[in-house]
């Protein structure tokens, strides 16, 4: 498959420090591809063969396009994947003062791997409120520091013998992030209000609240003897967000209405009003549906002829711990596309949708391998059955393999971008 345009992931964890930057990145991405951008909020005038985009409280994006000659048995095509990860985020009032040291109090977001945060280099990326003219409209800044700021020290082994037999870290007492020492220059009270003031050349008293999430600074890399893997950040979930991007950009159909959801929250459940666990997707359906000129009702008609892929991360065969893989199904780093399944649908695919894809799959030559739990072991869930829920298309879970998913730094086999990249095309053009 030739694509159009093509994305370097790289660059694209890198710049993508928070959700919010993400979401940011991505609407440049498209943006720069020709998509227009909608306000959700308003009333939409949409025409056949158009490209569209709407975010949807900084953190949520969906992207569609409408086929250039739709009739009446077109069918929705959708991709979803989501834009937060595991990790640390600030409280408010978060200055703590120790014996001098500056700390920060945080909470820990996501099933986190905790000792991987330890001894690095962390900075700070988020968005701010700040006062403005009209009440219900505050200013709203992105920030990203980007620069190595924080870190959270070991407590050395002659201090704790016990160390290396298992490391059990309190988030709210061992987890609190060194920001600096106390001086003269420096107030003991509002050391990070002002730090952030700073940084956005206003006043503290202007700054009314903030949202920012602790990031490992630590560029990501290709790595291993060929340059076969890729070890970053944010690998879970930006590759999936790199996939559907790709997908929607490089689409062409003409019967179909391409989408694609890039939601928040599914490291915490999704259940907010911008997660896949809300009624926000089918408002955006409606929207489509009423702008071109069909019947609302119709929507789910036409979503039960459909095909979703729900796109995320998957386990990969761990050559240190081979016996906590399935005897039989065990995906590899850099063999493609994981299909993902588990009969107690935590994920939604099914044999019918697992069909569908593996043709897919073999017309555009995109290799993909299985993937099913111990049977002793419980199984992770991502957005697919939960979006599937309240969008009744037939559905896929996917993803690429990695290895120490949910660690601060994850690993992944650098030829399964494309695969999962060529997937979602094939989804939007076959």
């Amino acid at each position: 498959m030739r694509f159009l345009m093509e994305l370097n992931l790289l660059d694209f964890t890198n710049s993508s420090p928070s959700p919010f930057h993400a979401v940011e990145n991505s609407c440049n991405i498209l943006k720069k591809a020709g998509f227009e951008e909608l306000v959700f909020s308003e009333e939409w005038h949409l025409k056949k063969g158009g490209s569209y985009y709407t975010r949807l409280y900084g953190t949520t994006l969906f992207a569609f396009k409408t086929g250039t000659a739709l009739d009446d048995n077109h069918t929705f095509r959708l991709a979803a994947a989501h834009t937060d990860y595991p990790c640390l985020r600030i409280k408010p009032n978060p200055e703590m003062c120790d014996k001098d040291y500056l700390k920060l109090n945080v909470s820990v977001y996501g099933g986190m791997i905790r000792p991987t945060w330890m001894d690095r280099p962390l900075s700070l990326a988020g968005r701010v409120a700040l006062k403005s003219q009209d009440i219900f409209h505050p200013e709203m800044r992105l920030v990203d520091f980007d620069r190595p700021l924080l870190t959270i020290p070991n407590l050395a082994v002659h201090m704790n013998p016990d160390i290396n037999k298992g490391l059990e870290l309190n988030p709210q007492t061992e987890l609190t992030p060194i920001l600096g020492m106390l001086t003269e220059n420096l107030n003991k009270e509002h050391f990070f209000l002002h730090l952030l003031a700073e940084e956005l050349s206003v006043k503290p008293e202007d700054i009314l609240d903030f949202d920012f999430y602790i990031y490992n600074w630590e560029k990501g890399c290709p790595l291993g003897i060929e340059n076969e893997f890729i070890s970053a950040p944010r690998l879970d979930n930006l590759t999936s967000v790199m996939g559907c991007l790709s997908g929607i950009l490089n689409s062409e159909n003409t019967n179909t209405i391409n989408v694609i959801s890039l939601y928040d929250n599914e490291e915490i459940g999704s259940h907010t009003k911008q997660g896949a666990d809300s009624i926000i997707t089918n408002v955006l359906l409606e929207k489509i549906y009423t702008s071109l000129g069909y019947a609302p009702e119709r929507i789910y008609d036409t979503l039960l002829k459909s095909f979703m892929v729900s796109a995320d991360v998957a386990h990969g065969l761990h050559p240190n711990y081979i016996g906590k893989c399935d005897p039989t199904n065990q995906p590899k780093l850099g063999q493609g596309v994981v299909l993902k399944i588990n009969h107690s649908q935590r994920y939604a695919t099914d044999v019918e949708a697992l069909g569908i894809i593996k043709q897919l799959c073999q017309a555009y030559q995109v290799p993909y391998q299985e993937f099913v739990n111990r049977s002793d072991m419980p199984c992770g869930g991502t957005l697919g059955s939960i979006s599937s829920s309240w969008l009744p298309a037939m559905t896929v879970d996917i993803g690429i393999a990695l290895l120490a998913m949910h660690s601060s730094r994850e690993l992944m086999g650098a030829a399964d971008q494309k695969a999962i990249n060529d997937l979602i095309a094939a989804l939007f053009n076959a």
